[in-house]
Protein backbone atom coordinates (compact mmCIF):
# COMPACT_ATOMS: atom_id res chain seq x y z
CA UNK A 1 0.00 0.00 0.00
CA UNK A 2 1.45 3.78 -0.76
CA UNK A 3 0.75 6.45 1.47
CA UNK A 4 0.61 10.23 -0.32
CA UNK A 5 4.36 11.66 1.23
CA UNK A 6 5.42 15.18 0.97
CA UNK A 7 9.27 15.19 0.55
CA UNK A 8 11.36 18.14 0.76
CA UNK A 9 14.90 19.48 1.32
CA UNK A 10 16.19 22.24 3.54
CA UNK A 11 19.37 24.34 3.02
CA UNK A 12 19.72 25.90 6.38
CA UNK A 13 22.40 28.73 4.70
CA UNK A 14 19.43 30.09 3.13
CA UNK A 15 17.28 29.80 5.71
CA UNK A 16 19.62 32.24 8.01
CA UNK A 17 20.02 34.57 5.15
CA UNK A 18 15.98 34.89 5.54
CA UNK A 19 16.25 35.37 9.18
CA UNK A 20 18.50 38.40 9.02
CA UNK A 21 16.34 40.06 6.30
CA UNK A 22 17.68 39.11 3.08
CA UNK A 23 14.65 36.63 2.19
CA UNK A 24 13.29 36.12 -1.13
CA UNK A 25 10.51 38.24 -2.72
CA UNK A 26 8.17 35.01 -3.13
CA UNK A 27 8.85 34.21 1.24
CA UNK A 28 5.60 33.68 3.16
CA UNK A 29 4.29 36.29 5.13
CA UNK A 30 5.32 36.61 9.10
CA UNK A 31 4.17 33.73 11.24
CA UNK A 32 1.51 34.02 14.21
CA UNK A 33 2.96 35.08 17.13
CA UNK A 34 2.59 31.93 18.91
CA UNK A 35 5.35 29.93 16.51
CA UNK A 36 7.80 32.93 17.18
CA UNK A 37 6.81 31.75 20.67
CA UNK A 38 7.54 28.60 20.01
CA UNK A 39 10.27 29.08 18.07
CA UNK A 40 12.53 31.11 20.65
CA UNK A 41 11.59 28.66 23.26
CA UNK A 42 12.97 25.89 21.33
CA UNK A 43 15.66 27.54 20.89
CA UNK A 44 16.34 27.81 24.73
CA UNK A 45 14.98 24.10 25.72
CA UNK A 46 17.24 22.21 22.93
CA UNK A 47 20.00 23.74 24.13
CA UNK A 48 19.91 21.58 27.04
CA UNK A 49 20.87 18.38 26.25
CA UNK A 50 23.59 16.75 23.72
CA UNK A 51 21.45 13.18 23.88
CA UNK A 52 19.92 13.25 20.16
CA UNK A 53 16.89 11.02 21.90
CA UNK A 54 15.86 13.73 24.30
CA UNK A 55 16.47 16.84 21.73
CA UNK A 56 14.45 15.25 18.93
CA UNK A 57 11.62 13.98 22.12
CA UNK A 58 11.62 17.56 23.47
CA UNK A 59 10.89 18.78 19.83
CA UNK A 60 8.30 16.52 18.88
CA UNK A 61 6.60 16.80 22.12
CA UNK A 62 6.20 20.93 22.00
CA UNK A 63 5.57 21.29 18.13
CA UNK A 64 2.67 19.02 18.75
CA UNK A 65 0.88 21.84 20.76
CA UNK A 66 0.45 23.79 17.65
CA UNK A 67 0.15 20.85 14.79
CA UNK A 68 -1.38 17.82 15.58
CA UNK A 69 1.04 15.17 14.90
CA UNK A 70 0.67 11.43 15.27
CA UNK A 71 4.37 10.69 14.72
CA UNK A 72 8.03 11.66 14.17
CA UNK A 73 10.91 9.55 12.77
CA UNK A 74 14.55 9.81 12.19
CA UNK A 75 17.20 8.38 10.92
CA UNK A 76 21.08 9.52 10.44
CA UNK A 77 22.55 7.03 7.86
CA UNK A 78 26.10 8.12 8.96
CA UNK A 79 26.16 6.79 12.42
CA UNK A 80 23.18 4.15 12.31
CA UNK A 81 21.15 6.11 13.99
CA UNK A 82 16.97 5.43 13.90
CA UNK A 83 14.68 7.14 16.60
CA UNK A 84 10.74 7.07 16.51
CA UNK A 85 8.21 8.92 18.79
CA UNK A 86 4.35 8.19 18.10
CA UNK A 87 2.70 5.80 15.92
CA UNK A 88 2.93 6.17 11.92
CA UNK A 89 -0.01 7.45 9.96
CA UNK A 90 -1.36 7.70 6.16
CA UNK A 91 0.29 11.31 5.77
CA UNK A 92 3.17 12.09 5.91
CA UNK A 93 5.78 14.95 4.71
CA UNK A 94 9.66 14.32 5.32
CA UNK A 95 12.50 16.33 5.54
CA UNK A 96 16.47 16.02 4.85
CA UNK A 97 18.56 17.84 6.55
CA UNK A 98 21.54 19.83 5.69
CA UNK A 99 23.99 22.32 6.45
CA UNK A 100 26.63 23.26 4.34
CA UNK A 101 27.17 20.22 2.56
CA UNK A 102 26.78 18.25 6.36
CA UNK A 103 23.94 15.44 5.87
CA UNK A 104 21.73 15.66 9.07
CA UNK A 105 19.61 12.91 8.81
CA UNK A 106 15.98 12.90 7.94
CA UNK A 107 12.79 13.79 9.92
CA UNK A 108 9.70 12.18 8.61
CA UNK A 109 6.42 13.64 10.40
CA UNK A 110 3.01 11.28 10.44
CA UNK A 111 -0.80 12.02 11.03
CA UNK A 112 -3.99 11.20 9.59
CA UNK A 113 -4.64 14.11 7.38
CA UNK A 114 -2.79 15.79 4.89
CA UNK A 115 -0.85 18.55 5.95
CA UNK A 116 -1.48 22.31 5.00
CA UNK A 117 0.79 24.82 3.00
CA UNK A 118 0.48 26.64 6.17
CA UNK A 119 1.40 23.88 8.56
CA UNK A 120 4.07 22.92 6.21
CA UNK A 121 5.77 26.31 6.49
CA UNK A 122 5.56 26.75 9.88
CA UNK A 123 7.13 23.24 10.52
CA UNK A 124 9.64 24.48 8.32
CA UNK A 125 10.54 27.36 10.28
CA UNK A 126 10.66 25.44 13.24
CA UNK A 127 13.12 23.29 11.77
CA UNK A 128 15.58 25.94 12.26
CA UNK A 129 15.49 25.67 15.75
CA UNK A 130 16.68 21.79 15.54
CA UNK A 131 19.39 22.09 13.41
CA UNK A 132 22.50 23.56 15.31
CA UNK A 133 21.35 21.15 18.74
CA UNK A 134 21.17 18.11 16.41
CA UNK A 135 24.17 18.91 14.68
CA UNK A 136 26.22 19.22 18.06
CA UNK A 137 24.35 16.12 19.31
CA UNK A 138 25.49 14.24 16.24
CA UNK A 139 28.97 15.27 17.19
CA UNK A 140 29.04 14.85 20.53
CA UNK A 141 27.39 11.23 19.79
CA UNK A 142 30.49 10.48 17.18
CA UNK A 143 32.85 11.62 19.68
CA UNK A 144 31.24 8.81 22.40
CA UNK A 145 31.26 6.44 20.63
CA UNK A 146 35.11 6.59 19.21
CA UNK A 147 36.21 6.96 22.83
CA UNK A 148 34.43 3.33 23.24
CA UNK A 149 35.73 1.73 19.58
CA UNK A 150 39.39 0.40 18.51
CA UNK A 151 40.18 1.98 15.52
CA UNK A 152 41.57 -0.53 14.10
CA UNK A 153 38.53 -3.54 13.69
CA UNK A 154 35.69 -1.30 15.12
CA UNK A 155 34.62 -3.66 17.50
CA UNK A 156 34.42 -2.03 20.97
CA UNK A 157 37.32 -1.17 23.34
CA UNK A 158 38.39 -2.29 27.13
CA UNK A 159 36.21 0.31 28.49
CA UNK A 160 33.26 -0.52 26.88
CA UNK A 161 33.70 -3.77 27.37
CA UNK A 162 33.99 -3.36 31.29
CA UNK A 163 30.94 -1.08 30.93
CA UNK A 164 28.77 -3.79 29.11
CA UNK A 165 29.97 -6.90 31.16
CA UNK A 166 29.16 -4.81 34.67
CA UNK A 167 25.50 -3.67 32.85
CA UNK A 168 24.69 -6.87 31.29
CA UNK A 169 25.91 -8.83 34.40
CA UNK A 170 23.19 -7.04 36.53
CA UNK A 171 20.52 -7.18 33.75
CA UNK A 172 20.90 -11.10 34.12
CA UNK A 173 21.09 -11.28 37.52
CA UNK A 174 17.59 -8.81 37.81
CA UNK A 175 15.55 -10.53 35.63
CA UNK A 176 17.11 -14.22 35.80
CA UNK A 177 18.21 -14.45 32.50
CA UNK A 178 21.74 -16.48 31.75
CA UNK A 179 24.36 -14.34 30.22
CA UNK A 180 27.44 -16.07 28.67
CA UNK A 181 31.23 -14.93 27.05
CA UNK A 182 33.22 -16.36 24.32
CA UNK A 183 37.18 -15.89 24.54
CA UNK A 184 38.36 -15.84 20.81
CA UNK A 185 42.06 -15.87 19.28
CA UNK A 186 43.27 -15.92 16.04
CA UNK A 187 45.68 -19.24 16.09
CA UNK A 188 49.73 -18.41 15.09
CA UNK A 189 48.69 -14.61 14.35
CA UNK A 190 52.30 -13.63 15.15
CA UNK A 191 53.32 -15.88 12.08
CA UNK A 192 51.64 -14.17 9.91
CA UNK A 193 52.86 -11.01 11.05
CA UNK A 194 56.41 -12.20 11.15
CA UNK A 195 55.98 -13.89 7.37
CA UNK A 196 53.39 -11.20 5.78
CA UNK A 197 53.80 -8.03 7.48
CA UNK A 198 51.92 -5.98 9.92
CA UNK A 199 49.50 -4.68 7.10
CA UNK A 200 48.59 -8.17 6.59
CA UNK A 201 48.16 -8.99 9.76
CA UNK A 202 46.05 -5.31 10.42
CA UNK A 203 44.18 -6.68 7.41
CA UNK A 204 43.12 -10.16 9.01
CA UNK A 205 42.09 -8.40 12.48
CA UNK A 206 39.68 -6.51 10.41
CA UNK A 207 38.29 -9.77 8.27
CA UNK A 208 38.00 -11.59 11.19
CA UNK A 209 35.88 -8.78 13.12
CA UNK A 210 33.93 -8.58 10.85
CA UNK A 211 32.91 -12.34 10.28
CA UNK A 212 32.43 -12.02 13.73
CA UNK A 213 30.00 -9.35 13.43
CA UNK A 214 28.18 -10.80 10.69
CA UNK A 215 27.28 -14.08 12.34
CA UNK A 216 26.15 -12.40 15.92
CA UNK A 217 22.64 -11.14 16.72
CA UNK A 218 21.63 -7.40 16.80
CA UNK A 219 21.61 -7.54 20.71
CA UNK A 220 25.16 -9.41 21.22
CA UNK A 221 28.34 -7.49 21.54
CA UNK A 222 31.89 -7.88 20.56
CA UNK A 223 35.18 -6.57 22.18
CA UNK A 224 38.64 -6.48 20.94
CA UNK A 225 40.25 -8.21 24.03
CA UNK A 226 44.15 -7.56 23.16
CA UNK A 227 45.93 -8.26 20.08
CA UNK A 228 44.75 -10.85 18.37
CA UNK A 229 41.62 -11.66 20.77
CA UNK A 230 38.43 -10.80 20.67
CA UNK A 231 35.39 -10.89 23.79
CA UNK A 232 31.71 -11.66 22.52
CA UNK A 233 29.27 -10.76 25.19
CA UNK A 234 26.02 -13.20 24.61
CA UNK A 235 22.65 -11.58 26.06
CA UNK A 236 20.70 -13.92 27.48
CA UNK A 237 22.46 -17.12 26.26
CA UNK A 238 22.94 -20.33 28.14
CA UNK A 239 26.00 -22.54 28.08
CA UNK A 240 24.67 -24.94 24.83
CA UNK A 241 23.69 -22.09 22.72
CA UNK A 242 26.83 -20.43 23.47
CA UNK A 243 28.34 -23.36 22.50
CA UNK A 244 26.80 -23.39 19.35
CA UNK A 245 27.83 -19.82 18.51
CA UNK A 246 30.78 -20.66 19.45
CA UNK A 247 31.16 -23.55 17.04
CA UNK A 248 29.38 -20.87 14.29
CA UNK A 249 32.22 -18.72 14.62
CA UNK A 250 34.90 -20.89 14.43
CA UNK A 251 33.67 -22.28 10.99
CA UNK A 252 33.13 -18.80 9.73
CA UNK A 253 36.92 -18.28 10.43
CA UNK A 254 37.68 -21.68 8.69
CA UNK A 255 35.88 -20.15 5.36
CA UNK A 256 38.23 -16.97 5.31
CA UNK A 257 40.39 -17.11 3.08
CA UNK A 258 42.77 -14.30 2.96
CA UNK A 259 44.99 -13.42 -0.17
CA UNK A 260 48.62 -12.18 0.05
CA UNK A 261 50.89 -12.33 -3.26
CA UNK A 262 48.24 -14.17 -5.00
CA UNK A 263 48.32 -16.98 -2.34
CA UNK A 264 45.83 -17.70 0.70
CA UNK A 265 46.23 -16.92 4.26
CA UNK A 266 44.48 -19.97 6.02
CA UNK A 267 42.88 -18.54 9.67
CA UNK A 268 41.85 -21.06 12.55
CA UNK A 269 40.37 -19.91 15.54
CA UNK A 270 40.63 -20.84 19.33
CA UNK A 271 37.71 -20.01 21.17
CA UNK A 272 36.88 -20.61 25.46
CA UNK A 273 33.45 -20.26 26.17
CA UNK A 274 31.74 -19.91 30.38
CA UNK A 275 28.45 -19.28 31.81
CA UNK A 276 27.97 -16.57 34.60
CA UNK A 277 27.60 -18.58 37.40
CA UNK A 278 24.95 -17.28 40.48
CA UNK A 279 26.65 -14.41 42.79
CA UNK A 280 30.00 -14.37 40.39
CA UNK A 281 31.60 -11.13 39.04
CA UNK A 282 32.07 -10.05 35.51
CA UNK A 283 36.04 -10.69 35.86
CA UNK A 284 35.50 -14.30 37.04
CA UNK A 285 33.43 -14.54 33.87
CA UNK A 286 36.38 -13.64 31.51
CA UNK A 287 38.87 -15.19 33.12
CA UNK A 288 36.89 -18.51 33.26
CA UNK A 289 36.16 -17.14 29.64
CA UNK A 290 40.20 -17.10 29.22
CA UNK A 291 41.33 -20.22 30.83
CA UNK A 292 39.14 -22.48 28.68
CA UNK A 293 41.01 -20.45 25.58
CA UNK A 294 44.07 -21.74 26.76
CA UNK A 295 42.96 -25.11 27.19
CA UNK A 296 41.85 -24.91 23.19
CA UNK A 297 45.31 -23.72 22.55
CA UNK A 298 46.64 -26.48 24.52
CA UNK A 299 44.98 -29.36 23.01
CA UNK A 300 45.98 -28.93 19.39
CA UNK A 301 43.49 -24.95 18.24
CA UNK A 302 40.95 -24.71 15.82
CA UNK A 303 38.49 -25.95 18.99
CA UNK A 304 36.26 -24.55 21.58
CA UNK A 305 36.60 -25.46 24.84
CA UNK A 306 33.62 -25.07 27.86
CA UNK A 307 34.92 -23.92 31.48
CA UNK A 308 33.64 -25.87 34.12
Amino acid sequence: MSFPTRTNAIDFDSARLQRFGFAAAHSPAPQPLNYEQLQRRLGLQLQTSLEADKILGMFFNSVQQFIPLNALNYKHLGTDLRLEFGERSRHNASYCMTHEGEQMGELVFHRDKRFTEEELSHLESLLASLLFPLRNALLYRNASLSALRDPLTGAGNRIAMEQSLTREGEIARRQQQPLSVLMLDIDHFKGINDTHGHATGDEVLRAVADAIKDRLRNIDQVFRFGGEEFLIVLTNTGRESAALVGERLRNAALQLTYPVDGRPVELTVSLGCSTLLPGESPDSLVRRADTALYAAKRQGRNRLEMAG
